[in-house]
C-alpha cells in the first residue's frame, strides 16, 4: 500500500479543486483513516468539507485517467448543467410529438362518421388493431436506437401517418393502415425516448423534472385542440389533418442538435452533482427477469387498468357529450374544445405538483392516490349535460389533473423498482401492452354503448377497471426486491456513500 504524503494530498486537491468546493468523491489508494474524516483544512483561502474516499486507485495518475472531467467555458469555471435545457427541449418535443395528434385525432371522428358513413366501432377499432400489431416494436427496438433518433424516426412516422388520415376516400383497410404508422410513430417518439432522457439525467428531482417534460403534452394538447377547430372550421377537416402532419416536423432540428441521450456524452453527471448516483451503476436488467418479477406485473396491472380508463374516456367524451343533449354540431363542438382544453391545462398542475410530490413522498402512496381520483372522474362525465353546464368544468379540471400525473408516474415508479438502466425494457414492455388497454378498453366501450344506446352502463364498466388498477398499485412494495438484490454488493464496496 502506498504512503500518503502532505504533499500528495496537496497536489491532488489543486489537481481537482472544482469551484469552491472540492470533489467530495474523488478515489485515492492508501489514505489512513484520519484522512479521510479530515483531509486539509485550508487551501488556498478555500474551505474543504465533507472529503471521503468511495473507491481505491493505484496512484494520482490514476485517479486524473478514471475521473471524467467536468465541461468548463472559456473563461475555465465549470459549465451550468445541461440537464434544464433538455427539459425545456423535451417540453417541446414532447408536446408535438404526442400532445397534439393523440389528444386531437378523436376530434375528427364523428368527421369520418359523416363523411364515409362508418360506424362508430369501427373507428375506433383503428388505434386497438394497430396497438396489437406493433406490440413487437418496443421490445424488439427501443432499447437498440437512441431517444434522439427515435423521437426524428417517429415524428416523421406520425406525419406521414396524419397526410394518409387527409387523403383517405373511406378505404377502412387503408385506416386501419395509416393508424399501424401513426402508432409506430407513437411508440418511437411519444413517451418512452422522453421518460429515458429525463431519467438518465436526473435523479434526486427526477420527479419534477418529468412533471416539466409532461407540461408539454398537456401545453401543446390544449394549444392543439383550439388549432384544429379553428383550422377544420375553416378550411376543413382534411387541411387540419394535414397541418397536424406538418407540425411534426419542427423536432427534428431540436432533438437533432439541442437534445443528449446521456449527460456522459457532455462530461456531467445527473442532476449535475460531480458523482454518478448508484442507480447509474446498475447494470440493466433481463427481460427474463422483469418477467418473472411479481411487481412488474402489479404495475402493469395497474398501470393498464388506469391507462384503458382514461383512454375511454379521452375517446368517448364527445360521443358522452351528444348522448347528454349537446346535438348542434357547434355547440358540441365548443363543449368539446373547452372540456379539452380544460383536460390538458389542469393536467399541468397534476404533473407539476404530483411530480414534486413524487420526490418528497413516497412514489407507490402518491400513484395510489392518482389511481383512485382517476375512479372517482367517471362518475362526473356522466353528470355533464345542457342543464347541469358548470359540471363540465368540474369533470374537466379534476379529471384532467388526476390524467396528468397518472402517465407520469408509470416511468417514474419503473425506474425506483427496476433501476435507470433497466427502465428502456421496462417501459418498452410496459407502453405497448398499456396502449392496448388504452385502445381496446375504449372499444369494448363502443361495443356495449351500441348495445345499450347510452353511456351510463360502459362507463360503469370502466369505473370498476379503473379501481383494479388502482387496487393493484397498492399491493406494491415500496422498493422492487430485484433492485435491493442489486443494490446489495455495491453498498459493500462503497460504505461511504
Amino acid at each position: 500500500m502506498k504512503v500518503f504524503s502532505w504533499e500528495l494530498s496537496l497536489h491532488l486537491l489543486k489537481h481537482f479543486r472544482i469551484s469552491r468546493q472540492f470533489n467530495q468523491h474523488c478515489f485515492v489508494q492508501g489514505l489512513p483513516v484520519v484522512l479521510r474524516l479530515h483531509l486539509i483544512r485550508r487551501f488556498k483561502q478555500e474551505v474543504v468539507t465533507q472529503f471521503s474516499i468511495l473507491q481505491v486507485g493505484d496512484s494520482v495518475s490514476d485517479i486524473t485517467n478514471s475521473m471524467p472531467t467536468p465541461t468548463k467555458s472559456a473563461a475555465g469555471t465549470k459549465s451550468l448543467f445541461y440537464g434544464w435545457l433538455i427539459v425545456a427541449t423535451a417540453v417541446v418535443t414532447f408536446g408535438i410529438s404526442v400532445g397534439i395528434p393523440y389528444y386531437n385525432l378523436p376530434f375528427f371522428y364523428d368527421y369520418f362518421q359523416k363523411a364515409y358513413g362508418w360506424e362508430l366501432k369501427q373507428i375506433t377499432l383503428g388505434f386497438p388493431v394497430a396497438a396489437l400489431l406493433t406490440l413487437w416494436v418496443g421490445p424488439l427496438l427501443i432499447p437498440r436506437i437512441s431517444p434522439r433518433k427515435l423521437i426524428v424516426a417517429g415524428t416523421g412516422l406520425t406525419a406521414l401517418a396524419f397526410f394518409g388520415f387527409s387523403a383517405m376516400t373511406g378505404s377502412l383497410p387503408l385506416y386501419f393502415a395509416l393508424y399501424f404508422l401513426y402508432t409506430v410513430g407513437y411508440i418511437f417518439s411519444g413517451p418512452i425516448p422522453h421518460q429515458i432522457l429525463v431519467s438518465h439525467w436526473f435523479q434526486k428531482k427526477r420527479g419534477r423534472a418529468m412533471g416539466i417534460v409532461y407540461v408539454g403534452v398537456g401545453l401543446f394538447g390544449a394549444l392543439g385542440s383550439y388549432f384544429v377547430k379553428i383550422m377544420t372550421d375553416r378550411y376543413g377537416f382534411q387541411t387540419a389533418l394535414m397541418a397536424v402532419g406538418g407540425l411534426m416536423f419542427i423536432t427534428w432540428p431540436l432533438a437533432l442538435f439541442l437534445l443528449k441521450d446521456k449527460p456522459g456524452e457532455i462530461g456531467q453527471y445527473p442532476d449535475g452533482l460531480s458523482f454518478a448516483p448508484a442507480d447509474v451503476k446498475l447494470p440493466p436488467q433481463s427481460f427474463v427477469r422483469l418477467l418473472r418479477s411479481k411487481t412488474f406485473w402489479l404495475l402493469l396491472l395497474g398501470s393498464i387498468c388506469s391507462i384503458g380508463s382514461i383512454g375511454s374516456i379521452n375517446m368517448h367524451m364527445k360521443f358522452v357529450f351528444r348522448d347528454a343533449g349537446f346535438s348542434d354540431q357547434k355547440v358540441l363542438n365548443a363543449t368539446w374544445a373547452t372540456a379539452s382544453a380544460l383536460i390538458l391545462f389542469s393536467s399541468i398542475a397534476g404533473r407539476l405538483s404530483i411530480g414534486y410530490f413524487a420526490d418528497v413522498f413516497s412514489k407507490k402512496r402518491v400513484m395510489t392516490a392518482t389511481y383512485f381520483i382517476v375512479a372517482a372522474t367517471i362518475p362526473l362525465l356522466l353528470a355533464v349535460s345542457p342543464a347541469r353546464p358548470s359540471m363540465v368544468y368540474v369533470f374537466a379540471v379534476i379529471f384532467g389533473f388526476s390524467m396528468g400525473a397518472d402517465y407520469m408516474l408509470i416511468p417514474l415508479m419503473a425506474a425506483e423498482q427496476f433501476g435507470v438502466n433497466t427502465l428502456a425494457r421496462a417501459m418498452a414492455v410496459i407502453l405497448p401492452i398499456n396502449t392496448i388497454g388504452q385502445t381496446w378498453c375504449p372499444y369494448f366501450v363502443s361495443a356495449i354503448r351500441e348495445q345499450r344506446q347510452n353511456y351510463v352502463a360502459p362507463m360503469m364498466v370502466v369505473f370498476g377497471i379503473a379501481m383494479l388498477g388502482a387496487l393493484a398499485i397498492t399491493m406494491m412494495p415500496r422498493q422492487s426486491p430485484l433492485l435491493e438484490r442489486e443494490e446489495e454488493p455495491s453498498t459493500a464496496q462503497a460504505p461511504g456513500d
